[in-house]
């Protein structure tokens, strides 16, 4: 399969709006035919190791879904879950799904709303990560369920006054929203591919990309309704976004247990859920930075400016964690006698401390410093927080569960071989959903970069050339001319 470096142009791209004509260097350089090259060229082939890799995703799924098989045949005892603890591992998977979502959708409609520009090269993948963790999440209180054919039955015969109820309808209004909210902005990206792919690519793939693209010409009434629905959603996605985990948080605060009797709970897992998503995005960046070769696209500058947004989170946490602790610490009934005595000494201690120092600490203390304020730095503290970010989930579920509702010895949960395929399998099938995205769509949202750059040549010709140095220092590589980018692409 090739990519067609000529072509019909003009209704490839959106126009040049607000800034004139593009400055020759962004023409001469040849900085977009490189970067419609570097995106489309995953589309374009695919190697050995790919489909190695896919075929492990393949058998990991394949033996989760043999471990379902036994506990659809034998029940949930299969399980380590009990009368008294009967939330475990798949709830405290849902949870930290859903909550990764949150991070993509709603932080990219923040952003579009105030206008940022740095990240336009990410926005795709943020957008992405929301409808692979809402479908992957959504699946575990389902596998939850010892009998999964009953699920109509909360369908038909649903309480409204549950919450149960209202979580169902909340997930299914935000993955509908998500998923539109994510397609709006690939249509001009999908007549790019429509225009660029050649006639070696298969006949499906033109096919496909003809109909969805819904004959985008790039026409200015075309990128005025685009412009239009892409604002409605992004108003109407983050409301819906918070309510998403603010419903979820009332699944437990609504309960009579006195682990989850918070009247905070709603904003603790909002907040929880943008940090645990901001750090899944910056490492899904990393990963496909690295394999598809974008480095030229996705800076320096992407990841520290997610960096300080992660640690701008932790203070968040570490208050909220404080405000809580030392609110219910300081009147301390039995039973938050006997659930801090689990936490910070008991048997959840381990994982208690490497949440309050591994997850909300140390990554703090990585952007505290300028020498561990890189890439690097910023990945490891990401995968530190998404790790912590799971753990709290399984203390807030598993946690709160072992404290006894009536005077009996606290109950015992350990995760069985059965849980822990499935939940290997929900992780596969998350980075199968991914892996396959990358092979069938752009990732990067071309048609925004591109407007950007324009933006930033003709700005570039008005600049004094002090003030440009400045601004280039200030923001590294997204400032440099685009002829250096397209160097740096090519090699």
């Amino acid at each position: 399969m090739a990519l067609e470096a000529d072509g019909e142009r003009g209704g490839d791209m959106v126009a040049l709006k607000r800034t004139g004509r593009p400055g020759p260097e962004y023409i001469e350089g040849g900085w977009q035919p490189q970067l419609e090259r570097r995106v489309l060229a995953p589309l374009a082939g695919t190697g050995p190791r790919y489909f190695l890799w896919l075929a492990f995703l393949i058998a990991v799924i394949g033996w989760a879904g043999f471990a379902y098989l036994q506990q659809w045949r034998r029940g949930l005892i299969v399980t380590g879950m009990r009368d008294r603890i009967s939330w475990g591992l798949y709830i405290t998977s849902f949870v930290f799904f859903i909550g990764i979502s949150h991070a993509g959708t709603l932080l990219s409609a923040i952003l579009r709303a105030v206008k940022a520009t740095w990240q336009m090269s990410i926005t795709r993948m943020a957008e992405f990560i929301t409808v692979v963790a809402l479908m992957v999440g959504a699946l575990f209180p389902l596998i939850d369920l010892g009998r999964p054919d009953r699920l109509w039955n909360i369908v038909v015969f649903g309480r409204w006054q549950s919450p149960l109820l209202w979580d169902l309808l909340a997930i299914a209004t935000y993955l509908t929203g998500s998923t539109l909210y994510l397609y709006l902005p690939l249509v001009p990206d999908f007549a790019l591919c429509r225009d660029r792919l050649g006639p070696q690519a298969p006949a499906w793939q033109r096919h496909f990309f003809e109909i969805v693209a819904l004959g985008w010409r790039g026409t200015p009434e075309q990128q005025r309704l685009l412009e239009h629905a892409m604002t409605i959603m992004m108003v109407v996605i983050i409301p819906v976004a918070v309510s998403v985990h603010t419903v979820i948080s009332w699944i437990f605060s609504m309960s009579l247990r006195e682990p989850f009797n918070s009247t905070v709970f709603g904003a603790y897992f909002v907040a929880g859920a943008i940090f645990s998503g901001i750090a899944a995005i910056i490492v899904l960046m990393a990963v496909l930075r690295r394999l598809l070769r974008l480095e030229a696209y996705i800076t320096e500058r992407q990841f520290v400016n997610l960096g300080f947004l992660l640690a701008a989170l932790a203070l968040i946490m570490v208050y909220m964690n404080l405000s809580e602790y030392v609110t219910t610490g300081y009147k301390m009934n039995a039973d938050t006698a006997v659930h801090f005595q689990q936490l910070m000494l008991g048997r959840f201690a381990g994982l208690f401390w490497f949440y309050i120092f591994g997850g909300l600490v140390v990554p703090g203390l990585i952007m505290l410093f300028p020498r561990t304020r890189t890439i690097r730095g910023v990945v490891v503290a990401a995968t530190l927080v998404l790790v912590a970010m799971w753990i709290e989930r399984y203390l807030i579920v598993v946690g709160g569960f072992s404290v006894p509702l009536m005077p009996y010895q606290p109950a015992q949960y350990a995760p069985t071989w059965v849980e822990w395929s499935i939940l290997a399998g929900a992780f596969a099938l998350f980075a199968l959903i991914i892996s396959v995205f990358t092979k069938l769509f752009p990732v990067v949202s071309i048609w925004e970069v591109v407007e950007y750059h324009q933006l930033e040549a003709a700005t570039a010709v008005h600049r004094p050339r002090h003030g440009r140095d400045r601004q280039s220092a200030r923001e590294g590589t997204a400032a440099v001319p685009v002829t250096v980018l397209a160097q740096e692409a090519t090699q």
